[in-house]
């Protein structure tokens, strides 16, 4: 299955541009008002009608609400419905069922009892994407930077594989890869120079070490074992 790559929390033309021109399979816009990588509608649209079809766009929001969810999709036209708060299994099959769109799932990670949740979401969410958990005390549930422990997810049996979140970066994405069977990557501050401020060079770098290192993961597993 071919890695998916997906930068998330794209706010600028300038950025949305080197996402695009990278090669990046998804491009993510937040609509979540606590987070620096929050999207108002409008400019959602603009950045939305700049993609023309060259990665699926995704809508990241945190329990949201019908009418909420009703002016994301109007302005953004998405791919992908990205629901990153603590929705039901069955929030997110009314999610699906209403406007007609592939629902992605998070699921926060800190410990192996946390993959639990798994199960009722297996069987109604068309992704599943894994991020460590945020601390208590956060003001949001994810692009917080931190990794959690990869592998707790090597024994991890999805129908449709995983998306595989939080504190990725150029310089461990790779590893990430090597220890997990993740089939898609999905970055936000770890291609940022400051909090919500993507950087273009390195969403390039991000880019071409997910290629890299899911070359040399195909590579070992054509070799076999030793």
């Amino acid at each position: 299955m071919t890695l998916e790559v997906k930068i998330c929390g794209l706010k600028t033309p300038d950025t949305l541009d080197a996402a695009l021109d990278a090669g990046a399979d998804l491009v993510g816009f937040v609509f979540f008002p606590p987070s620096p990588r929050h999207i108002g509608l409008e400019e959602a649209h603009r950045l939305g009608e700049r993609v023309r079809n060259r990665a699926a766009k995704v809508a990241l929001s945190v329990d949201a609400d019908d009418a909420t969810l009703d002016a994301i999709v109007a302005a953004l036209s998405p791919d992908l419905l990205q629901l990153h708060g603590s929705e039901s299994a069955t929030r997110v099959a009314q999610v699906k069922a209403r406007f007609g769109l592939p629902v992605a799932k998070v699921i926060p990670v800190a410990t192996a009892a946390d993959l639990r949740q798994l199960r009722p979401y297996a069987t109604v969410a068309d992704r599943i994407m894994f991020d460590a958990r945020a601390p208590k005390d956060a003001t949001r549930p994810g692009g917080l930077g931190k990794p959690f422990d990869w592998r707790l997810l090597t024994r991890i049996q999805a129908p449709n594989g995983f998306m595989l979140s939080g504190g990725l970066n150029a310089e461990n994405v790779a590893e990430a890869l090597r220890m997990t069977e993740a089939n898609g990557v999905d970055v936000s501050s770890g291609v940022e120079r400051a909090p919500g401020k993507k950087d273009p060079d390195m969403i390039a770098a991000f880019v071409r070490a997910a290629r890299e290192g899911d070359e040399a993961r195909l590579a070992r597993a054509m070799a076999g074992p030793l």
